[in-house]
């Protein structure tokens, strides 16, 4: 079940300025109602500010008037009104932690997806062509260490990410007339 924003906030306000019951507070706001008794008690939640739930379009005053009539009545929460954010364009930001395996995902990519272009993989990964350049001409200054490894895994990318770029990769080769190539085997991990 959806909560509201600032579940306790929320509470407080609903404690203060409406006529609900305990109960009702307790089930809109996902908490119990021996919470939210020590919240009307003062003993819980002293220093918090009243969140309105009405002016941020969570529930309705008509719907708070109706519970307030009726204490067998549920609040119900209302959908969010603004769209998921959608991720815009510009760079891909790759944690510190994660950075050292890019050039292993990369390297995975080019051994095993040879058909995408360098700027799907820059895209993917969010590196530089001359990155994946410098990896497939070994001249990259940790050529030594790197070791294929799937960017799925690493958590660079997600499968449906790769997946639709190896679909235009290979929808441009097909209209190019070239021969795509089959799939990778899957790889077997080997036991240590």
């Amino acid at each position: 079940m959806a909560l509201p924003l600032m579940p306790k906030a929320t509470a407080v306000w609903l404690i203060e300025k409406t006529a609900l019951s305990f109960t009702q507070i307790a089930e809109f706001c996902g908490m119990h109602p021996l919470e939210v008794q020590a919240i009307a008690d003062g003993e819980v939640a002293a220093g918090i500010v009243g969140y309105d739930p009405v002016a941020n379009a969570q529930v309705t005053a008509e719907d708070i008037r109706r519970c307030e009539a009726d204490p067998d009545a549920r609040l119900k929460l209302l959908p969010p009104t603004l769209p998921p954010p959608k991720r815009g364009r510009g760079a891909r930001y790759t944690p510190v932690a994660k950075r050292n395996d890019r050039p292993d995902a990369i390297a995975f990519l080019l051994r095993n997806y040879p058909q995408l272009s360098e700027a799907q993989l820059s895209k993917l990964l969010g590196t530089t062509k001359e990155t994946i350049q410098k990896i497939r001409d070994r001249s990259h200054w940790n050529s030594a260490n790197i070791k294929p490894r799937d960017p799925v895994i690493l958590g660079l990318c997600s499968q449906t990410d790769l997946n639709a770029a190896i679909a235009l990769a290979n929808e441009r080769l097909e209209r190019e007339g070239k021969a795509v190539p089959p799939p990778p085997p899957p790889e077997t991990e080997e036991a240590a």
